[in-house]
């Protein structure tokens, strides 16, 4: 049996990076993965997923192009070309992954490993012990129970599709959802939504959210609001129909996309023969420290529960690391205050409390600065999507506790606004900050 200082388990965003972080540091360090390297990020998440964003905003150019002068049309699209392009840089990917593993040390074993005991995994008939164990497994889509659910795909579906539907039901109003919607929308589908709620991303702060689902309408995009499927029946070959709760139909879709959440992937790793606690969904139960219930045992990532994004479980990883072998023994992810973006069209960005979330923390001591307005971008085209900024602050310093953006290039001006919120900022010190004009972001720093 081979013993290493960290045995980890899973070869995503996470566990990758924990895996380089603690060999940087002279630590003995394999890795134990049995399918592509990159987890769901850099297979069926956020690389593809940006990739065919971009290909949607290509799209979204070519059509505002005859407002600036151009004899532009967008008379045919190749969704195969594009899907083999996009395929063949995942696959690049995947080998910069393994290159970056080898050249830090790191042993990657290529199977799927199963705990015999809390220390130890068998791989390939072969066992592998670590004096510190780390689970990063992920999670994968979460499936429907109803009839004829088997009919639909997920979100990894999509990625394999050959070509582009012509009419797209999906279910669900999160990142999932919205994405593929603009996505399919911006590309050529007839798209529609279906959501049990009234509003689409429920934890998004309800102005963005709205924004959101006025933008999607307006883009010619059917959101079905309070209903859900009951049944999925085939038509006819590649022409399926939805049963809804309210007894409608909603007929001739040829793609069924379920983006109905996530699930751990806790299932078939003997976590229970290493006594791990799991919670009720099946995550594994960390404390601050990423430290479960097992001595020398940890997960990072999806599998936690916590926040389900690529830079989290990175983030959770090289802190973990850190810790165990970098000579930082109180180092930690702190979940608070952390950025995302929704890849929807118009894009979203935001950091901190909602307004919602803001005062039920605060109370009558929060103030909200907002702006809506045209970017100067569709000064000419005949698409109209409005940005919206808004800036939630606290207390008669006006401390800054949340920032929400959505409108175009909403995803690339948030990340330096969040440094700014993670360093404590007050309005008054956006207030002092010169604009750069004429751009989004000035709003941001001119808002009365």
């Amino acid at each position: 049996m081979t013993h290493y200082d960290l045995l980890v388990l899973g070869g995503g965003s996470g566990g990758v990076a924990a895996a380089r972080r603690a060999a940087s540091y002279g630590a003995r360090v394999a890795l134990v993965e049995a399918g592509r390297l990159g987890g769901t990020c850099v297979n069926v998440g956020c690389v593809p997923k940006k990739i065919m964003w971009s290909a949607a905003s290509v799209a979204e150019a070519i059509h505002d192009a005859a407002g600036y002068g151009f004899d532009a049309t967008l008379t045919a699209f190749d969704w195969a070309r594009l899907k083999g392009a996009r395929d063949e840089y995942v696959e690049f990917l995947n080998g910069v992954y393994l290159r970056n593993l080898e050249s830090e040390g790191v042993t990657v074993v290529d199977g799927f490993g199963r705990f015999v005991d809390a220390h130890t995994l068998e791989v390939n008939g072969a066992r592998l012990s670590g004096e510190h164990v780390l689970v990063a497994t992920g999670g994968r889509p979460r499936t429907s129970d109803v009839a004829g659910a088997e009919l639909g795909i997920t979100s990894d579906g999509f990625f394999d599709l050959d070509e582009r539907p012509a009419k797209v039901a999906l279910i669900g109003g999160g990142y999932v959802a919205v994405e593929f919607a603009g996505i399919f929308r911006a590309l050529g589908s007839e798209v529609v939504v279906i959501i049990r709620h009234d509003q689409l991303f429920r934890g998004l702060d309800a102005t963005i959210s709205g924004e959101l689902f006025q933008s999607m309408e307006a883009s010619g995009i059917r959101i079905a609001q309070h209903r859900e499927v009951v049944r999925v029946e085939r038509a006819s070959p590649g022409n399926l129909s939805l049963v809804l709760t309210d007894g409608t139909r909603c007929d001739g879709i040829d793609t069924l996309v379920w983006a109905i959440g996530r699930v751990p992937n806790t299932g078939g790793f003997g976590l229970e023969t290493a006594g791990v606690t799991l919670d009720s969904d099946g995550h594994v139960v960390v404390d601050d420290f990423q430290n479960t219930n097992v001595p020398g045992l940890y997960a990072v990532g999806d599998v936690t529960g916590k926040i389900a994004l690529t830079p989290v479980a990175i983030a959770a990883g090289r802190r973990l690391s850190d810790r165990l072998f970098g000579n930082e023994p109180d180092a930690r992810l702190d979940y608070e205050n952390v950025p995302t973006v929704v890849f929807s069209h118009p894009p979203i960005g935001t950091v901190g409390l909602s307004e919602l979330d803001a005062r039920a923390r605060y109370g009558d001591g929060v103030k909200v600065y907002l702006r809506r307005f045209t970017n100067l971008y569709h000064a000419l085209t005949t698409r109209k999507p409005k940005t919206t900024v808004k800036l939630i602050t606290v207390g008669a310093e006006e401390r800054i506790v949340g920032i929400h953006v959505i409108g175009l290039a909403a995803d690339e001006l948030i990340q330096g606004f969040a440094v700014a919120l993670c360093m404590g900022a007050t309005k008054a010190d956006l207030d002092r900050t010169v604009a750069i004009h004429p751009t989004a972001a000035e709003e941001l720093v001119t808002l009365r």
